[in-house]
This record gives C-alpha cells, sequence and structure tokens, in this order.
C-alpha cells in the first residue's frame, strides 16, 4: 500500500496548526477537542510490535440528577487479510485468526465490553470472482462454527460482547448462505443473529451469486452493557434500515461494511452516511471497513468493458465512531490494521432526543400511509403541474 494516503486527519494535521486547526476540528468534528483517552503502555507497545493503530475516545454526557453515567467501553478491529488468498482455506482462516488475537488481547486489557469486527472480517471478500469454489467454503454454522468457538473463548475471557460477521451456512435450511452477524455474549452463549438486509448489485460487489436479502428484520440484542444493533454494509444506504434499529430502541448501531476507494467506491460517502444515522436515530454509531487490497487467482471482469482484474481495488479502513448529537471522532488510517475505541456515555442518547425532538416530530403516521399508497399498483405520484389549475377551471 506503499503511496497511498494514510488519512484524512494526517492531511489536516500536517496543514493546519492552532485556532485554524481548531476552527476545522470544531465545525469537521463537531467540537474543538477529540477528547483523547490515554491508553495503557502495554497495549500502545503491543500494538507497535504487531504493526496495527490503536486510538480511543471519550463521548461524555451531562450529569443527571435522576440517573448515574451509563459508561461503555466499545472497541471496533479494522483489518487486512493475513496471507495470500489462493493458500488452504482453513489455513487463510487461521491466519485471520492468529492475526487479529493480538488485537483483541489489546482491546480485552484495555477493558472494552462491546468489540466489533469489520464485515466477513474472518475471510477474503471473494464475492467479486462470482466462482463458488473454493470460497463457499468458507461458510460456517453461526451458533457451533469454528469463528464463533474461537471467539467464545475470548468473550469470556475478557467478559466481551462481540459481533463477528461471518458467511453462514444455514444447516437447518438446506444448507443456503446468508451474510451474517452473530452476536456472542460476555457469557460465551450466541445471543442471536442478525441477517443482511440489503445486497449490493454494483459493480464488483456480485454479492447476490452467494446469498440474497436477509430474514430477520431488524433485531436489537440487550446485552449487559447496552442495547446494539448491527446494520450490515449495503444496508447504511438505506435510511429506513437505519430509522427501524432506532424504532426497536438501539442505543448503538454497528455498521461492519467491506467498501472500497475505486472511481465506483463509497469512499466520498463514508464519513457522511453512518454520521447522519447517529444525527437523526439519536444513537450511537460505529463505522468498520477493512483495509488493503485483496488479489484473487483468477482475472474477473466488472461488466463495464474495462480490463479484467484481480482485485477490487482499495478497502479504505477510515472506521470511526459517532455519537447522538453528530459529534464524531478521527478515524483509523486508510491503509493500516487498527483498533479504535470509544469511552461512550449512553445517557447522552436520550438528553439528545429530548433536546432535538426528532422522535417526538417524525411523524410515522404520515409516512406510513404515503408509503403505503407508493405499494399500491395504480400508485399515482403526487405532483403539482403548472397547468393543474387552469385545467380545474374548465
Amino acid at each position: 500500500m506503499d503511496g497511498e494516503t494514510k488519512s484524512l486527519e494526517s492531511i489536516v494535521e500536517n496543514n493546519l496548526t492552532g485556532r485554524d486547526l481548531e476552527e476545522f476540528n470544531r465545525i469537521y468534528y463537531g467540537r474543538k477537542s477529540h477528547h483523547e483517552v490515554q491508553l495503557k503502555e502495554t497495549s500502545i507497545a503491543a500494538a507497535k510490535e504487531n504493526d496495527f493503530e490503536v486510538a480511543a475516545y471519550a463521548f461524555p454526557a451531562k450529569k443527571e440528577h435522576t440517573r448515574p453515567p451509563r459508561i461503555v467501553k466499545v472497541g471496533v478491529i479494522q483489518h487486512s487479510v493475513a496471507i495470500p488468498t489462493d493458500r488452504p482455506i482453513n489455513e487463510q482462516k487461521n491466519a485471520i485468526f492468529a492475526k487479529v488475537k493480538k488485537i483483541i488481547d489489546v482491546a480485552g486489557q484495555e477493558g472494552v465490553n462491546i468489540l466489533c469486527f469489520q464485515e466477513l472480517w474472518n475471510m477474503p471478500f471473494a464475492f467479486c470472482t462470482r466462482e463458488k469454489q473454493p470460497w463457499c467454503e468458507f461458510a460456517e454454522s453461526a451458533e457451533e462454527g469454528p469463528t464463533t468457538r474461537f471467539l467464545r473463548e475470548l468473550a469470556i475471557k475478557y467478559a466481551m460482547v462481540i459481533i463477528s460477521s461471518i458467511l453462514e451456512r444455514d444447516e437447518k435450511h438446506a444448507d443456503i448462505l446468508w451474510n451474517t452477524a452473530v452476536i456472542i455474549s460476555d457469557t460465551g452463549n450466541v445471543i442471536g443473529k442478525h441477517r443482511k438486509n440489503h445486497i449490493p448489485r454494483v459493480g464488483d460487489f456480485n454479492e447476490s451469486n452467494y446469498y440474497m436479502e436477509g430474514n430477520t428484520g431488524h433485531p436489537v440484542f440487550a446485552t449487559r452493557y447496552g442495547k446494539i444493533a448491527v446494520n450490515i454494509c449495503f444496508g447504511r444506504h438505506h435510511v429506513l434500515n437505519w430509522m427501524m434499529f432506532g424504532q426497536n430502541g438501539a442505543e448503538i448501531v454497528f455498521n461492519p461494511s467491506a467498501t472500497i476507494a475505486a472511481d465506483a467506491g463509497s469512499e466520498y460517502m463514508w464519513n457522511i452516511e453512518a454520521r447522519n444515522a447517529a444525527i437523526t436515530n439519536c444513537y450511537y454509531t460505529a463505522a468498520i471497513n477493512r483495509v488493503g487490497f485483496e488479489e484473487f487467482p483468477n482475472e474477473f471482469t466488472s461488466a463495464d468493458g474495462k480490463p479484467a482484474h484481480k482485485d477490487l481495488g482499495l478497502f479504505y479502513g477510515s472506521s470511526y465512531f459517532t455519537a447522538p448529537d453528530g459529534v464524531r471522532c478521527p478515524g483509523l488510517s486508510r491503509n493500516k490494521d487498527g483498533l479504535l475505541i470509544s469511552v461512550m456515555d449512553l445517557n447522552l442518547n436520550r438528553q439528545i432526543r429530548d433536546r432535538r425532538c426528532y422522535y417526538m416530530t417524525q411523524r410515522l403516521d404520515m409516512y406510513v400511509r404515503s408509503l403505503s399508497r407508493v405499494l399500491e399498483l395504480d400508485f399515482k405520484p403526487q405532483v403539482v403541474h403548472e397547468n393543474d389549475k387552469c385545467k380545474e377551471k374548465e
């Protein structure tokens, strides 16, 4: 990844100082200070030794008279694949386990309560190839597969809730595949799972060759540390998807993703969508993306007339958190593995709802009626033309 820009933050810090930097932070991030949280020396040393970033930021709330603070420490991990994609499937998966465990251990020693990975973290994002073999062999049981077994031990060890996005093999229903987020409790039990609601059919993202839209609705998982939900990747482009997690009571919504910086990619949208969702729905959001280039053994085309190629392009990382008031923290880099930690007070959710009244003023009844009409076969858009009044007079 030589020659790649490290991050937007690095551009800003290299070119702005003093009041200009303060003003940029105020306008872009929402506050002059990033509220950095001090990390343990052992965490910093482990990150340096294993070549990954680690950073932590706080999102405090105002002190209340009737409720104590609800402080939760949340972590997200972004990473690249560990070995070439032409190696045996189990070898690839185990190499990722070994690599990521070192980051999980740092999250554990920092006291992270809830940890989320990027989309399909335990495999390369091979759906661009349209090849069924060997990539379908990465699929596994959500409840008893090797990835869940691996994480269950770490969840118990660190009293940590873990959100693990995998390619699920549905053994109870004809072995079909799903893109699934598994929620593992701090007790090691699987609380439940959520399957990806919106499947892309754009560019090299040929995911519907492998799995279709999910059937789990918009579940919110009540954990020991708070109510969490998972809006998987492409679902971030769909505002009603975000909205329904809020209606079901989510306090933190994670967006594990796999998205690229190519011309047809999403990088210019990345810093907006999860942040907008936090503002509109008055909850915390965490946007997590994978890192690096993933080259596959065989060339594939993108149905755009351009030459065949062996990789999707750069997965640009840049994972970040946003608070319910729209304030966000600096993101991780575009080109390096990393652990980002947020120390958040969940009381801020209700404080912002009280201040901005978005839920009170959202008029769901009006939109239910309007959307039900849109679904009718004889639907006519409500468009008013200049000459309509003249026709009425006639």
